[in-house]
C-alpha cells in the first residue's frame, strides 16, 4: 500500500495534469482560427445619395453682427480763396445750407492812366481792388465748429470747419459670401438692438468696403475655438431714425432682406459646386449611372438652400453633395492658391480640375 501511495497516485496525478494540459492547448489553438478566408472581406458598398430636384421657396436674408456708432462730422469748405470776413455761426445748432461765414476776394484793377496832351505829362491814378464776397453754409444739419479766425487767409477746398450732426448709425462688417448675397441690396434694413427697444427700420442703407485689418464678428470666440477670425471683405451701415433712443457702443444685430422667390426650382447648396452667379451639379439620369456635371445659374440664397433660375428642372435627379472635395464649403477659393498647391502636391485630380475651370477658365 505504501509503494501505491509512493508512485501509483503521482505518477496518475501527473498522467492527469497532461490530459488537461493538452486539452487547453487544443481549446486555445481551435478558438485563435478566427481569420476564414472571408472574414475581412468587406460585405457593403458606399453609395451616393441621390436627391430629385423640386420647387419651394427662398429668402436671402442676411443678419450681421453689428454695434451703434455716433456719425462723424462733416467737413465745412472753403468755396473760394481770400481771407475770412465774417464768422456768422459758431458752437450752435443750424440747419443744412445756413450760412457760416463770409470770405472777402480782392482781385486788384490796373491803375487808370492819363497823358497831358501839351506836356505829355502822365497821371497814374490807382483803382480799388475788385471785391467778391462768397458764403460757406452748413452742408448738413447739426452744431456748428469753426476752425478758423477772422481776416484769416484760405484757400479753396480748405477745411473751415465741421458740422457734428448729433445722429447715430448702426454699422457692421461682411465676409464674402455675405458679400456676395448683398449685391444690389439697397435702402432699409431691420436693426434690434441688444437690451434696447423693439426691432424698427433704419434707413440710408449703405454697403462698402470694409475698414483695413477690420474682420467679423465674434473673433473672441473664435480665438478660444483656436480658429482664426474670418477677414472682412465688406461693411453695412444705416442710421438710425431720431424717435428711437440709443447710445454709442450698443451692441445690434442687422437684419438685410435681399429678394423672396417663391415656387422656384431649390436645390441644397451642398448640391452645388459655387455659390454665387453660377455654379455645377451633379445629375443622374438612371439608378446606378454615372452622374454628370452640368453648369447651372444661381439665383438666390438662404445659407441652406439656393434658387437655380437656369440648368435644372423639377423632377431631374442630382447628387446630395458634390463629388469634388476642394477644401472650401459650397466652393473654390480662388484666392487660396495653398489649397490648389496641396492639390497638386497629393496628386488630387479632381480638386485640380475644380480650380483650373472655376479660377482659371
Amino acid at each position: 500500500m505504501g509503494a501505491v501511495r509512493q508512485y501509483v497516485f503521482p505518477t496518475v496525478r501527473i498522467i492527469i495534469w497532461a490530459v488537461i494540459a493538452a486539452a487547453l492547448v487544443a481549446l486555445a489553438l481551435k478558438g485563435a482560427d478566427l481569420d476564414p478566408p472571408d472574414a475581412l472581406q468587406p460585405t457593403g458598398e458606399i453609395t451616393e445619395s441621390v436627391i430629385p430636384v423640386a420647387k419651394g421657396s427662398v429668402t436671402n436674408a442676411v443678419t450681421v453682427p453689428a454695434s451703434v456708432v455716433a456719425d462723424p462730422p462733416v467737413e465745412i469748405k472753403a468755396t473760394a480763396d481770400g481771407v475770412i470776413a465774417e464768422i456768422q455761426v459758431d458752437d450752435r445748432s443750424v440747419d443744412k445750407d445756413v450760412r457760416v461765414l463770409w470770405i472777402k476776394t480782392e482781385e486788384p484793377v490796373e491803375p487808370v492812366v492819363e497823358v497831358d496832351e501839351e506836356s505829355g505829362e502822365e497821371t497814374v491814378t490807382e483803382q480799388e481792388p475788385k471785391v467778391t464776397w462768397t458764403s460757406a453754409v452748413a452742408p448738413i444739419s447739426g452744431t456748428v465748429d469753426v476752425t478758423v479766425l477772422k481776416d484769416q487767409a484760405v484757400t479753396v477746398g480748405e477745411t473751415i470747419g465741421t458740422v457734428n450732426p448729433g445722429t447715430l448709425s448702426v454699422s457692421g462688417t461682411l465676409t464674402a459670401d455675405q458679400q456676395y448675397r448683398l449685391v444690389g441690396a439697397k435702402g432699409t434694413a431691420e436693426v434690434t438692438l441688444k437690451g434696447g427697444p423693439a426691432p424698427f427700420t433704419c434707413t440710408g442703407l449703405t454697403i462698402g468696403e470694409a475698414p483695413a485689418g477690420s474682420a467679423t464678428g465674434g473673433e473672441d470666440a473664435m480665438v478660444e475655438m483656436g480658429e482664426a477670425p474670418e477677414a472682412a471683405t465688406g461693411a453695412v451701415r444705416c442710421s438710425i431714425p431720431p424717435k428711437v433712443k440709443a447710445f454709442s457702443g450698443l451692441g445690434a444685430e442687422i437684419e438685410i432682406t435681399n429678394g423672396n422667390a417663391k415656387g422656384v426650382v431649390v436645390v441644397p447648396i451642398s448640391a452645388v459646386l459655387g455659390t454665387s452667379q453660377t455654379g455645377k451639379v451633379w445629375t443622374v439620369a438612371k439608378e446606378g449611372a454615372e452622374p454628370k456635371p452640368r453648369e447651372v445659374t444661381l439665383g438666390l440664397t438662404d445659407g441652406l438652400q439656393v434658387e437655380i433660375t437656369k440648368g435644372l428642372k423639377p423632377g431631374e435627379e442630382i447628387l446630395e453633395f458634390t463629388p469634388i472635395d476642394d477644401g472650401t464649403e459650397g466652393g473654390v477659393d480662388c484666392d487660396d492658391s495653398a489649397a490648389y498647391d496641396q492639390a497638386s502636391m497629393e496628386g488630387d485630380i479632381d480638386a485640380m480640375q475644380a480650380f483650373e475651370e472655376e479660377c482659371f477658365g
